[in-house]
């Protein structure tokens, strides 16, 4: 990799890096994103500061890249927002790209993914406390993370250097064009919304894939559309409802679907839960193939939405932060043709006593 560098961009990012490497000798083991926010930096921007400290700048075409990844075998896969952390162990495996959008389908690793948010994109090799940790960490036009892959002990080493070998960036690293987070527009008063055909599209659904074409077509937002269309399709429940419901699924084994994401990446864990526990506003899954971080005292809304489909109703538990942005959803496991699991519904019947009049 190169050195040149505008003199203004090297000591902007000499700067920042001599500011985290203070704070790291001060708090050696904050996490990169905490650091960011310490330092009034974005994540992408730290890293991009790091430059030769471990860290090389990639470049894609992002979705060849990603056709990459099943050579590095089992990973460690992570989508957060602001209020979530996702973590699957797995392979990257029956992958499609189409223009922006790209699929990963292995049972373990599965992704829905929005390549027009992957802006930039860096190879990270660091030391913790019981080895060096490498990974892969991609990031909006905003400079938040969409998504990032670490590599275990089993992944393949010499498939990862070979990946960053080939993708590395080789143009000049100036500053990156960081740009303000997009604020979407808010929701059009009520009154303005076609509420009986909100109600007749809604009802007419044949899959949940076209939920969110529908509120676009209609001009109303997400929760907007969860107030107006009444109770029998939708209802606000307490907001400790998704631990109760994920205490209740690990102790009934019960399979369910839990997705999470942000603008880039929506990541979905399939199969039973087993391990919870609560630390501090955390709420987590501790499994040894998924682990869930849920900030509780972050959810401002909470719901139980009912959508059918070709395959017969399909109920999901929904969150929601105060700025109506969507945090986690749950679901019975199922696959298209499956009709939902009785067991997920009684589940989410045993949350009568938590329902809220709206």
């Amino acid at each position: 990799m190169t050195n040149s560098m505008s003199t203004e961009t090297s000591r902007t990012n000499g700067t920042l890096d001599a500011r985290w490497r203070a704070l790291r000798a001060e708090q050696s083991s904050i996490r990169q994103k905490d650091a960011a926010e310490a330092l009034g930096v974005s994540e992408a921007e730290l890293l991009a500061a790091r430059r030769g400290d471990g860290v090389e700048r990639l470049a894609g075409p992002w979705g060849e890249l990603i056709k990459k990844l099943p050579d590095l075998g089992v990973v460690m896969a992570l989508t957060r927002n602001e209020n979530v952390v996702h973590e699957k162990v797995g392979q990257y495996e029956k992958i499609s790209i189409m223009q922006n959008m790209g699929l990963v389908l292995n049972e373990a690793i599965d992704l829905r993914i929005f390549l027009n948010h992957w802006a930039f994109g860096f190879a990270v090799f660091e030391p913790t406390d019981s080895a060096m940790r490498r990974s892969l960490q991609f990031f909006d036009v905003d400079g938040r993370a969409v998504h990032k892959i670490y590599l275990r002990d089993d992944s393949d080493i010499a498939a990862y250097e070979a990946l960053v070998a080939s993708y590395r960036y080789t143009e000049h690293w100036e500053a990156l064009n960081i740009l303000p987070a997009i604020v979407p527009p808010a929701d059009r008063p009520d009154a303005a919304i076609d509420q009986p055909a909100l109600r007749d599209r809604w009802q007419a659904l044949q899959d949940v894939h076209d939920f969110h074409a529908m509120l676009q077509d209609l001009g109303a937002g997400r929760v907007q559309a969860l107030r107006l269309i009444g109770e029998d399709w939708a209802y606000r429940v307490e907001n400790d409802s998704f631990q109760l419901a994920l205490n209740m699924a690990a102790n009934a084994e019960l399979p369910i679907m839990i997705f999470a994401g942000n603008a880039g990446v929506i990541q979905i864990h399939t199969g039973p839960v087993q391990q919870l526990k609560r630390t501090g506003p955390w709420f987590n899954v501790l499994d040894a193939d998924f682990n869930l971080h849920l900030r509780e005292d972050r959810i401002a809304q909470s719901w139980v939405v009912k959508k059918p489909t070709a395959d017969g109703i399909v109920t999901s538990l929904e969150l929601y932060d105060e700025n109506n942005n969507q945090i986690a959803w749950m679901f019975g496991a199922r696959k298209p043709g499956q009709p939902e699991l009785e067991a997920w519904r009684a589940l989410v019947g045993a949350l009568a006593d938590k329902r809220l009049s709206v």
